[in-house]
């Protein structure tokens, strides 16, 4: 199966959680564990050729002229991952099923699971690093709604806001890194920066690039001093957390660490930050958890231990560290899982994970006990369990480190967190399974059904039999390693087995397990200890660090943005005529290349026109309506100006959206006072007036110094002169430039207008059936109406002139690629056709007849274009790449097809959409202002629409 596909499955699969929740909870989980299972079976239809050491790619130019590529790299370590994040998903989705209840919106939880699987999919499996950072932000988004679901909850939702925040930041420093470390290596592309080893670590910027990427790592990965988040993502249900910490979110830093091995690793700085981050946070996990008396929390923290355990050993920088954190991050997995799923057994059927409330389980969850005991063993480091082998060879690489110069330091550190980790695992199993059973369970504890323990116990399936016989897991494992080593090193010839002989790491081991179990026996006076000795509290001090910055930054915006346009537009401004002024004063400007063209009387009494239309709104602003008027005569005398200087696309566009607009803002002044109710002060006049004079002359002076010499590079018209019929396929160079040379301008253009018609449409929505409403409806014209509000006349003009207009804007339309016209300047011409019918005949008579809703029409328009620019990419081009030829038709001559036409079309589209969609809003008003049930007004029902009123507008 194809990369993209593997990917694109749980995006896809994400739309039918919520399809499916109406059909009942069995349904919507099915569809959801059948999309992960697709994925994961096509993941494994390219396990051959990954297990033969090849390495699958998959990609396309997405945007080459930044560097991002859609390209997808499968190899080794990216399988690995992969695996782990649709197999263990496959095991979380079944378990939800059966946790989550009747109460809970499964639909809603499986399209962000879905959504959450398919960015860390994208995440292991992307070769471009921009591709990855894309992915790695829709971890964080998705991260955020799983951990927050439980909406009612404050802790749901603080805990999400906290891992948003903390993921966030470390994500945009992680930016910053990976565009330098792509600088210095050339390339984007993390096949080619994989290569390139010594050019990065020689590189001046390969100490900033590593420091920010290494922010990245640690604040998903939840490493010191960022470690504090993720034990209050619990706050979420125990699949989200079960999946969270065994495969997937706080992984997706180890694994990008793993990734960089290669080209970062090696060095001091690398050694020094990550393992002295690793090594802390894995003693300051380890005991913090033992003084937890949620199962969750215990279980959070102990994440965070065995993550540092993880990170110290890729900062030893060595070939063995490497291949031992590879199997720990295998082994954690099976075991953390299966741990957390337990706790959310214990959980579902005590309804309580206070460990001080629990004891004597194993007599009434024999299951869960087995499982739990089990996976609790493992974490703990017991022999013929998994997790004993990798912390074997974490205390084997512990001993042989030395760092700051003492050679005790790394392995005394690596003993007191295994130590701690053991005693939290004893206590784990002592206090919640062992003991007599109590009679004062918040529920009566019992065994659930297959559902919920069968996943846990699937994993220990791997616990024990790697635990047994490492060498079924050996092959697998040093393939891995030798992905993450690259060509930097290659992989140990270490053996995995149970028995080593008498070596330290054996003693480091065993002293560990005997402490754990003294401190197991001490808990109670440590406990005490524990609570009596003052401790900063992480969350209190993230908390006092958000609000002294919101504080910092309210004290800083507050004075600037206090909601006055004029003050904002007053100090833009005066920044751009300063900075323009400074380099006006500063630079050098040669003597004049040409003289002054000759006066033509049209130009001059054009731009007097204009000057005097100018003026006189600047006068006369008071009065909205006479300022609309005069707003109208400035679009014309541009228009006619684009028209002198040879540019009828411009005219034509600019003439028609004056039209468009003198209509909509008519509509809405409407509803304004006629006179502004209040002027500026006289200050704040002449400061406006003094600024807006400057900076019309800073605009005359640098239109006059450009004007009159020739240019140091040769203008980009040139360009688009020469490459519109040779590359566009058009002679109209402004269409060719619209659709095809920046279409992706024109596609993010038609977007937002659709979006500022939507959002009229919002406020006017809101405007009738909000508190505005009761005004509306009792609100009386200022001045006496016409009787006749619908002339016939103009009834039959319009409806005479619709299909003459139609037929000019689809004309308009067919020769805009070749002749002044377009989707635009059509869908402008078409707006107006039907804007008139609204004027002539009204509102109802218009909007029953309407055949199609304006949000649909905005939408297909965005639609039509997107699917244009995607086409491109099925022959291997940028998205948005446009083609053309030439066909015969008889009897018709030759003649041009482009695929530009369709994104036109989609303009065309939107635009129509758009204009329509406001006027429409604004006619609603309108009609609702002067309904018959006036008198009504504050008695309505606002869950009833009211009838047609026999006025129209």
């Amino acid at each position: 199966m194809s990369l993209f596909l593997v990917v694109a499955l749980p995006f896809l699969g994400a739309l039918l959680p919520g399809l499916m929740n109406s059909a009942g909870r069995q349904a919507c989980a099915g569809v959801t564990f059948t999309v992960s299972l697709a994925a994961f079976i096509g993941l494994l239809t390219n396990a051959p050729a990954v297990l033969n050491g090849e390495v699958v790619m998959a990609g396309f130019n997405w945007l080459p002229a930044i560097g991002l590529n859609m390209t997808l790299m499968l190899d080794p370590l990216g399988f690995f991952f992969a695996c782990l994040i649709l197999g263990i998903g496959l095991l979380i989705i079944a378990y939800a099923r059966f946790y989550l209840s009747r109460d809970d919106n499964m639909g809603e939880f499986f399209t962000y699971l879905l959504l959450f699987q398919g960015a860390m999919v994208g995440i292991v499996l992307s070769d471009n690093i921009l591709l990855l950072l894309i992915f790695w932000e829709l971890t964080s988004l998705s991260s955020f709604l799983l951990i927050g679901y439980w909406k009612h909850l404050p802790e749901g939702r603080q805990g999400a806001r906290m891992a948003l925040t903390v993921t966030g930041m470390g994500g945009l420093a992680m930016i910053a890194g990976m565009l330098i470390l792509g600088q210095i290596a050339g390339s984007y592309d993390l096949s080619v920066i994989l290569q390139n080893r010594e050019l990065i670590q020689s590189s001046p910027l390969y100490v900033p690039a590593l420091i920010l990427i290494l922010l990245g790592c640690f604040t998903k990965s939840a490493q010191f001093p960022f470690h504090f988040w993720l034990p209050h993502a619990m706050a979420a249900p125990t699949p989200v957390s079960a999946y969270l910490h065994s495969a997937t979110m706080v992984k997706a830093g180890i694994f990008l660490m793993a990734r960089m091995w290669p080209v970062l690793s090696g060095t001091p700085e690398w050694f020094v930050i990550v393992t002295t981050a690793g090594l802390i946070t894995m003693v300051l996990g380890a005991v913090i958890a033992l003084f937890k008396h949620d199962l969750k929390a215990l279980l959070a923290f102990s994440t965070v231990s065995h993550l540092g355990l993880i990170t110290m050993l890729l900062g030893t920088g060595t070939a063995f560290g490497a291949m031992a954190a590879v199997f720990h991050i295998l082994n954690h997995a099976s075991f953390k899982a299966a741990l957390f799923m337990s706790a959310g057994i214990i959980d579902h059927e005590t309804h309580t994970r206070d460990i001080r409330r629990l004891g004597g389980l194993r007599h009434l969850m024999p299951i869960t006990f087995v499982i739990a005991t089990l996976a609790s063993l493992s974490m703990a480091g017991i022999p013929l369990l998994n997790g004993f082998l990798s912390k074997e060879m974490m205390l084997e690489e512990a001993y042989h480190t030395t760092l700051f110069g003492t050679p005790w330091l790394v392995p005394a550190l690596a003993v007191l967190g295994s130590l701690f980790s053991a005693a939290y695992c004893f206590r784990l199993i002592g206090h919640t399974f062992l003991g007599p059973k109590r009679d004062d369970y918040p529920a009566k504890p019992h065994d659930p059904g297959a559902g919920m323990w069968l996943p846990p116990a699937l994993l220990m399936i791997p616990v024990v039999v790697i635990g047994i016989a490492p060498f079924v897991a050996e092959p697998f494992v040093k393939l891995v390693t030798s992905a993450v080593l690259g060509d930097a090193a290659e992989v140990p010839k270490a053996y995995f087995k149970i028995w080593h002989g008498l070596v330290p790491a054996l003693y480091m081991s065993i002293a560990a397990v005997v402490g754990g179990l003294i401190v197991l026996a001490l808990f109670n006076p440590l406990l005490r200890g524990w609570d009596a000795a003052p401790r900063p509290e992480a969350k209190a001090i993230f908390d006092r660090l958000i609000t002294g910055t919101v504080a910092v930054a309210r004290g800083l915006i507050a004075p600037l943005h206090d909601g006055s346009f004029s003050r904002y537009a007053a100090i833009m401004a005066a920044t751009i005529i300063a900075a323009g002024l400074h380099a006006w004063t500063t630079g050098t400007i040669g003597p004049a290349d040409y003289g002054m063209a000759p006066l033509n009387t049209i130009a001059v009494a054009g731009w007097l026109m204009l000057v005097a239309a100018t003026l006189g709104l600047v006068f006369l602003h008071h009065n909205r309506l006479l300022a609309l008027i005069l707003i109208g005569i400035v679009g014309l005398m541009v228009s006619i100006a684009f028209v002198h200087f040879s540019a009828p696309d411009l005219a034509l566009t600019q003439f028609t959206v004056e039209v468009v607009t003198i209509i909509l803002l008519l509509l809405a002044l409407n509803f304004l006072p006629n006179r502004t109710p209040s002027e500026s002060s006289v200050l704040r006049r002449v400061r406006d007036g003094a600024i807006a004079i400057a900076g019309g002359l800073a605009t005359m002076a640098l239109s006059w110094h450009y004007l009159l010499r020739d240019p140091v590079a040769a203008p980009i018209s040139e360009f688009h002169l020469a490459n519109s019929y040779k590359g566009g396929g058009g002679t109209n160079v402004v269409n060719v430039i619209l659709v095809d040379f920046r279409g992706f301008d024109t596609f993010g253009e038609i977007i937002v207008l659709g979006i500022a018609a939507l959002l009229i449409y919002a406020l006017t929505e809101a405007l009738l059936w909000g508190p505005a409403r009761a005004k509306l409806l009792n609100r009386k014209p200022d001045q006496p109406r016409a009787g006749d509000i619908h002339p016939l006349m103009m009834v039959v003009l319009t409806r005479v002139a619709m299909p003459v207009v139609l037929m000019i804007g689809f004309y308009i339309f067919l020769r805009g690629h070749n002749e002044p016209g377009g989707g635009f300047i059509a869908g402008l011409i078409v707006s107006i056709a039907v804007v008139m019918q609204y004027m002539a005949s009204g509102f109802g008579w218009t909007s029953a007849r309407l055949r199609y809703p304006y949000h649909g029409i905005i939408g297909t328009g965005v639609l039509i274009a997107g699917l244009t620019g995607v086409g491109s990419w099925f022959f291997g081009k940028p998205f948005l790449t446009s083609d053309f030829t030439y066909v015969r038709i008889p009897p018709f001559e030759k003649f041009e097809l482009a695929t530009a036409a369709l994104f036109d079309l989609g303009v065309f589209l939107a635009v129509v959409g758009a204009v329509m969609l406001s006027l429409e809003s604004f006619s609603r008003l309108a009609r609702r202002a002067h309904s018959e049930d006036s008198e009504h007004a504050m008695d309505i029902d606002p869950s009833r629409e009211p009838e047609a009123s026999a006025k129209e507008v």
